[in-house]
């Protein structure tokens, strides 16, 4: 009797004992990744080097214009000074367009899915027009590049300028439609949309202001976000593809004018690169250096001050081989300026 009460209170000891080695360790386990955790938050990994398996990348191809003078720069962020940038970042691959959907014949299907004649008119040696049958309208279509431009004779027909503009909604909706129907409405060309109302006025296609002033309404598209890191393009405002949309109902008189650059991004095939420092672009750009795109509203002997620093995608509207980074520098009353982003010893020899 006394030989099974001992081995009875062995047994519940070395469950009682069994139990608070488990507690132990689930609250020491418990307490060992708390420590890992806050560690890591102090003194993350750092990320691998770059992997720079594109070699040196050609110069980003900025449009050829003066930088403005007589402006002073300032920077004024809500960091109070300036951001600390990722080391690196991504660069991709931009496949050429296969020389099949770059012929005549491929042009003339485009053309006829656009809601024009297939019959061709040669303007260069790579570039072709096409007319509707229904409208003064006409195409061009580069079968070099695949870049295509819309323009409408409204002194021939001003038909168009009769009617009350739709809304930048359904008109965005109307140009969707009309690209997907003609298979040009690429996966990543579903960023942002941003509309204008505009109206006629000496000929020339100028803001309205309001939907009550306008004749038309503009629409642009921009490519997606890469890595979080928006698109922009030479001039911000104005998207790679953008449409000039009547409010008339009829197709063939829907369209005023266009302008089609799209070039495919692989997002597949990509190598990271090192990246400048807010500090090194500050620099860059203070010695001139930067490609200023938009200088909004400012005037000689202002002082313009740099509201934000970060990192963008600059999507060049041409055929390039790589989508590359960008460091932007916004400022007040419109101020948009560009730098390269990767580091100088990686841009060269293409």
């Amino acid at each position: 009797m006394t030989s099974l009460t001992r081995t009875a209170i062995s047994t519940r000891r070395g469950i009682r004992y069994g139990v608070y080695f488990i507690i132990f360790i689930i609250i020491g386990r418990a307490a060992l990744l708390g420590a890992i955790k806050i560690y890591r938050y102090f003194f993350p990994v750092p990320p691998p080097p770059p992997t720079v398996a594109f070699g040196k990348l050609p110069t980003l191809p900025f449009p050829d214009k003066p930088r403005p003078d007589g402006l002073t720069f300032v920077i004024e962020t809500p960091e109070g000074g300036l951001p600390t940038l990722p080391d690196q970042s991504k660069v991709y691959f931009m496949p050429k367009l296969s020389t099949q959907l770059l012929s005549l014949e491929s042009a003339k299907t485009k053309a006829k899915q656009l809601g024009f004649s297939a019959e061709e008119a040669e303007v260069t040696e790579t570039v072709y027009k096409f007319q509707s049958v229904k409208a003064p309208a006409e195409l061009q279509i580069s079968i070099a590049t695949g870049v295509f431009s819309i323009g409408y004779n409204l002194a021939e027909d001003p038909s168009p300028l009769e009617r009350v503009p739709m809304t930048a909604e359904v008109a965005a909706s109307k140009v969707r439609s009309y690209l997907s129907g003609a298979d040009l409405l690429p996966d990543d060309l579903t960023g942002s949309v941003k509309s204008e109302y505009v109206k006629l006025e000496n000929q020339k296609i100028v803001g309205a202001g309001s939907l009550s002033n306008a004749n038309f309404v503009k629409i642009n598209y921009f490519r997606k976000d890469y890595d979080e890191l928006p698109s922009l393009t030479f001039e911000p405002d104005k998207g790679n593809v953008w449409f000039i949309v009547s409010g008339d109902p009829l197709k063939e008189k829907m369209i005023i004018a266009a302008e089609y650059h799209y070039f495919p991004v692989d997002e597949s095939k990509y190598s990271t690169y090192p990246i400048k420092t807010s500090q090194q672009a500050w620099e860059e750009f203070s010695q001139g250096k930067a490609y200023v795109a938009a200088i909004g509203s400012n005037t000689k002997g202002q002082t313009v001050k740099i509201r934000r620093v970060y990192l963008a995608y600059y999507d060049a509207g041409v055929a390039t081989n790589f989508y590359q980074p960008i460091i932007v520098f916004e400022g007040d009353r419109g101020f948009i300026s560009y730098i390269p982003a990767v580091t100088a010893e990686y841009y060269g020899d293409k």
